[in-house]
């Protein structure tokens, strides 16, 4: 179907997503397998977003919903799709959807299953960070307990163990920081056998953690910089071990924000978060997440072309911060977003509307 002209009336708009019960649980997953999809809530706030652009919104579900539909050709029901699908078991996982989307001809909101995929591969990403002058911590892959028992390290321990292609913090733990070889070897042996791929082992950044959300094209731009706050034993961010993961000890988890925000750092942590955001060719929204390592320079931790929209998230914090609702700040990036598809804003819908 060819898209809609916005000057005749409102467009339709696809989601593409995965609720916490998309998939049912596998025998011996982690048990954060599920961790990266997204509660309804999710959901119900791009459809609020979507709302006050004056469209309408039609759930398509999961990237294998999305497979079937395109077989039956009744794709052709949607103007543009907005997809946050994960897709599950492989660093391709989150191409899923956006190559479905692109074999069907139909438009889609965000990065493409390239950046995608490039950008999950966190060995990958690291290289192509750093060939974009982004500054990456020390790293070597390690695909198993015998191969970290013999292997040279990036760098002096603490060193820091984690899955070379997941995201949503899952595979991290209090462990994941190691003091020594044989915890070295142990977090190797848990991370390939419970994910199912090879571990990733940086050097440990020590300093205060960052995100940096981008939104828009022509150029993109960054929204205000947020710190993220850190478990205070072991410096590991509080959002990595509050998940299904970790177990927390019993007076539950310390934190601390170890860092102060001055507009020097964060005209620094932008920069460098829209450099990343060019270099891997992002579209319409992406975070970016640093550490500052000992000297206080900030070090690229990884680039998500698929951040979360959950309304406790960070566009959720932000909206909050600028004084106006989560469905508002989302609209203004859907907006941006089918701008750059050629699909524009119907007039007299604003993609800014007050609360």
């Amino acid at each position: 179907m060819t898209p809609s002209d916005p000057r005749l009336g409102p467009l339709t708009i696809g989601l593409v997503f995965e609720t916490f019960d998309t998939y049912p649980a596998r025998p011996g997953a982690p048990p954060d397998a599920h961790a990266e999809y997204e509660p309804l809530a999710t959901v119900e706030l791009l459809e609020q977003a979507v709302a006050l652009l004056g469209h309408a919104s039609r759930r398509l579900g999961s990237p294998q919903a999305v497979l079937s539909a395109a077989a039956a050709r009744s794709l052709g029901a949607v103007d543009a799709v907005w997809n946050i699908a994960e897709g599950y078991g492989s660093r391709n996982r989150e191409s899923w959807a956006p190559s479905l989307l692109e074999m069907a001809g139909t438009p889609c909101l965000g990065s493409d299953g390239l950046t995608l995929s490039l950008s999950l591969d966190k060995a990958w990403a690291n290289v192509w960070a750093a060939a974009g002058g982004v500054p990456v911590a020390p790293q070597r892959v390690i695909g198993s307990a015998g191969e970290a028992e013999r292997a040279d390290l990036p760098g002096p321990f603490p060193l820091f163990v984690k899955p070379r292609w997941e995201g949503t913090s899952k595979g991290i733990r209090r462990t994941s920081r190691v003091e020594d070889r044989p915890s070295l070897v142990a977090e190797v042996d848990r991370i390939v056998g419970g994910y199912a791929q090879p571990a990733l082992v940086e050097t440990f950044l020590p300093g205060a953690e960052y995100t940096v959300s981008v939104v828009g094209h022509a150029p993109p731009r960054a929204l205000p910089v947020l710190q993220r706050a850190l478990e205070t034993s072991s410096r590991i961010g509080l959002h990595a071990l509050e998940g299904p993961g970790d177990v927390p000890p019993a007076d539950g988890f310390v934190h601390c924000l170890p860092g102060s925000l001055d507009p020097g750092l964060e005209g620094q942590l932008q920069a460098l978060a829209i450099r990343a955001f060019v270099h891997f060719e992002c579209l319409d929204f992406a975070r970016v997440d640093f550490r500052l390592d000992a000297s206080g320079a900030p070090v690229f931790l990884e680039i998500n072309p698929l951040p979360t929209f959950a309304p406790d998230g960070s566009f959720g914090i932000l909206a909050e911060l600028e004084g106006r609702s989560a469905a508002a700040l989302l609209a203004e990036v859907l907006a941006s977003g089918l701008e750059r598809l050629g699909l524009g804003v119907p007039p007299g819908i604003s993609p800014n509307p007050p609360g």
